[in-house]
């Protein structure tokens, strides 16, 4: 089985500094790209930081093949019928390359607070999860929705003119709990988990493995073929950042591969702070490694 390596960018520069990254992305030969959709994110919220769809609408512009995505989007600050929108505009303008990366949002966090609204516990951002996904999907497929639930209302909300792709934009959701991983066999074209935190490698990809066990079970359950089910694990999860060298991403994604993992991600190295790294081994990566992928 081939497994492909996709690379997630930061929206933490303003775009004259960042379109380098999104340009080199496809040049160095990366399946897809993606971008945080958070207002802020973690200590980083003190900025820069820009926006998930002005930044893919703009990556669309100065690429050509690459697809594109968000990593991922979440309820916690997104209607869908609005969302709706946004996600066929990027359809449009990327030519049919984007990719609707979305899951349930984090349990607390700037996104969580900046609205003055109150954290979700896990079973009640399910729920939402699940309304914003049942209200989304059908306008994406260019359908009116009324929809009245507990977290989301629409009334004849419209999805024309539709996406470039059919029947719609894919979805990659994040999952690693039950029914958020039922939710992906539904409605995903692809999975997406961080596993969670383990103490050591050895233990992390075990639960790697084990998590992707679990989803292809879900898939048997729901009657979805495994083969049309894309499964994704984010190699920075893991206790090691999965551009430390290029000998390590390289061992990393033999191992994602016999765990059952389709595709690999792995954040562009920063000069310090989360996902610190050297652009060298980048480099290093994309002349020795993505060739053989």
């Amino acid at each position: 089985m081939s497994v492909r390596a996709g690379i997630v960018i930061l929206p933490d520069q303003r775009w004259a500094d960042s379109v380098g990254r999104w340009r080199r992305a496809e040049e160095y030969g990366f399946a897809h790209a993606w971008t945080y959709d958070h207002i802020g994110w973690r200590d980083l919220v003190e900025g820069p930081w820009f926006d998930a769809v002005p930044t893919l609408t703009a990556a669309a512009a100065v690429t050509s093949r690459i697809r594109l995505g968000t990593m991922v989007a979440s309820p916690n600050f997104r209607h869908p019928v609005h969302f709706a929108r946004e996600v066929t505009a990027l359809d449009d303008i990327s030519g049919g390359r984007m990719v609707l990366g979305v899951g349930a949002g984090g349990v607390a966090g700037f996104d969580n607070t900046v609205l003055g609204g109150e954290a979700l516990p896990p079973r009640a951002r399910v729920d939402r999860f699940t309304e914003f996904l049942e209200v989304l999907d059908p306008l994406l497929r260019d359908e009116r929705v009324t929809y009245r639930g507990r977290y989301y209302t629409a009334v004849d909300a419209r999805g024309t003119p539709g996406c470039v792709q059919a029947p719609r934009v894919p979805f990659v959701v994040a999952a690693l709990g039950p029914r958020s991983m039922r939710l992906a066999a539904r409605f995903g074209t692809g999975w997406v988990t961080t596993v969670g935190r383990h103490a050591s490698p050895d233990a992390w990809w075990r639960a790697a493995g084990e998590a992707c066990r679990r989803f292809a079970e879900t898939l048997a359950a729901t009657g979805r073929d495994p083969s049309t089910v894309d499964r994704m694990v984010s190699l920075d999860s893991g206790p090691v950042y999965g551009l430390s060298s290029a000998a390590y991403f390289a061992d990393a994604v033999g191992r994602a591969r016999e765990c059952g993992f389709t595709d690999v991600l792995v954040h562009w190295p920063r000069a310090e702070g989360w996902y610190a790294g050297d652009e060298a081994v980048l480099e290093e990566v994309a002349a020795t490694v993505l060739p053989t992928l």
